[in-house]
């Protein structure tokens, strides 16, 4: 059967990646304005207690993502990729919206966080779903022998919606005084995010619906996206589980955390943490395609034995001398060689998680147990960490990732190959 299609593979790549940006970046704007707005929402306490409030929220956010990935994974496998990307990102409009109209608790008292809480729930079904959905499209557009290079583009967007918030987060503090952006200037981000979502769904209507979808065959249609058929492929559940456990941690701690990290452990002023997280995380971005090319000539595999050892072996010194610097300069050398060790698992994340699925259950299979693990060790690696150093113990935290990466590294010498096997085979055996 050929399928017609009205844009390109890179165009189809572009309209799906542009729409994981917006989204990702309305996710990130939480994270990156947290340090102005906690005080909004929770006004009493001291600058870690305010801290650890705000992210007790951004952890119960993720708690939605299970739900997300379940209801949105299964809306995309029985009505499509494209239908589920656009009910994703209007939700998080709607989240976004909501935080950015919030009075606060000197108005509405403990309505304020209540209504806050009540957006993140909301935005964490958004992501929950966003991601399964974009990677099982991102991969099944591409074409055999480069859907490496093509899925990395799921974690370059990803991390480009978190540099969007940097970057507008430079901007604000430029323009404005640390006043005015802790008493209103925060909300711009949120109204920003809002109106691009809207603009966003437009963009995601317009995408073609993946081949490997609509070629699958009528049989499957009573199968798909039902709970019933993912869990005939327990092993494939389980493997998303112990491959994310490890490499969610690890990208939360080096990416969302290291903000406060450096501010509140550190010592170091705002705006140069600002810059070197935009600066480090920009890089970044550029090495996920490279990473997701090299994956597709040598495996996936290589690259997460890699992700699992240097992390392994490298998180508590990487943190320990963080903790201990105040220089900028070395700061970004040693956030910058953590993210060299955790590309290895972010390049290929969504590829390897799509690779173990066949296509009746795979924006399901990817979303539920990735959005499982996730919620359960990257949403709360922020809580922890801060929980930790408000008893006293903040080092406890570095043996704590070290734990999950290694766990994960089990996992990954102990997996096959994925790469390696036809994505047709994937689509059309019987594995019901």
């Amino acid at each position: 059967m050929v399928v017609r299609t009205r844009h390109s593979v890179a165009g189809n790549v572009v309209r799906g990646s542009l729409g994981n940006l917006i989204e990702w970046y309305d996710w990130y704007a939480y994270a990156a304005f947290s340090v102005y707005f906690a005080a909004t929402f929770f006004p009493s306490g001291d600058l870690t207690a305010k801290l650890l409030d705000t992210a007790g929220v951004f952890a119960v956010g993720f708690l939605m993502r299970p739900v997300g990935g379940w209801i949105l994974g299964r809306y995309a496998d029985r009505h499509g990729r494209r239908a589920a990307l656009t009910l994703s990102v209007s939700l998080m409009a709607v989240g976004a919206l909501l935080i950015a109209a919030n009075p606060g608790y000197a108005v509405i008292g403990t309505a304020a966080p209540a209504l806050l809480l009540l957006a993140r729930l909301v935005q964490g079904i958004s992501v929950g779903g966003e991601y399964s959905t974009a990677a099982t499209y991102l991969s099944e557009v591409a074409p055999r022998g480069r859907r490496g290079y093509y899925s990395a583009f799921q974690y370059v967007t990803l991390v480009m919606g978190q540099l969007v918030a940097l970057g507008l987060q430079i901007g604000l503090q430029h323009l404005l005084t640390d006043r005015q952006l802790t008493l209103w200037g925060w909300r711009i981000a949120f109204a920003v995010g809002a109106f691009a979502a809207v603009a966003v769904v437009w963009l995601r209507r317009t995408m073609d619906e993946s081949a490997s979808f609509r070629q699958a065959g009528p049989q499957t249609a009573e199968r798909r996206g039902t709970i019933r058929s993912l869990m005939r492929h327990p092993r494939s559940f389980f493997l998303v589980v112990g491959l994310t456990m490890g490499g969610t941690v690890a990208f939360y701690t080096y990416t969302t955390y290291m903000q406060k990290f450096m501010i509140n452990t550190s010592g170091i002023d705002k705006t140069s943490v600002t810059t070197i997280n935009f600066v480090a995380l920009l890089i970044f971005v550029v090495m996920q395609p490279l990473y997701g090319a090299l994956s597709d000539r040598i495996g996936r595999r290589p690259l997460l034995l890699f992700f699992g050892i240097a992390g392994s072996l490298g998180t508590v010194p990487i943190l320990t001398l963080l903790a201990g610097t105040h220089n900028p300069l070395t700061a970004f050398v040693l956030m910058m060689s953590a993210l060299v060790i955790v590309a290895g698992y972010t390049s290929i994340s969504a590829v390897v998680k799509a690779e173990l699925f066949p296509v009746h259950i795979r924006a399901l299979g990817v979303g539920l147990p990735y959005a499982l693990a996730t919620a359960i060790f990257g949403g709360t690696a922020e809580y922890i960490a801060l929980a930790l150093k408000q008893q006293g113990h903040e080092n406890w935290f570095y043996w704590y990732v070290t734990a999950c990466i290694l766990v994960s590294f089990v996992v990954y010498a102990r997996m096959r190959e994925t790469s390696q096997r036809s994505w047709i085979d994937r689509d059309t055996e019987n594995l019901d």
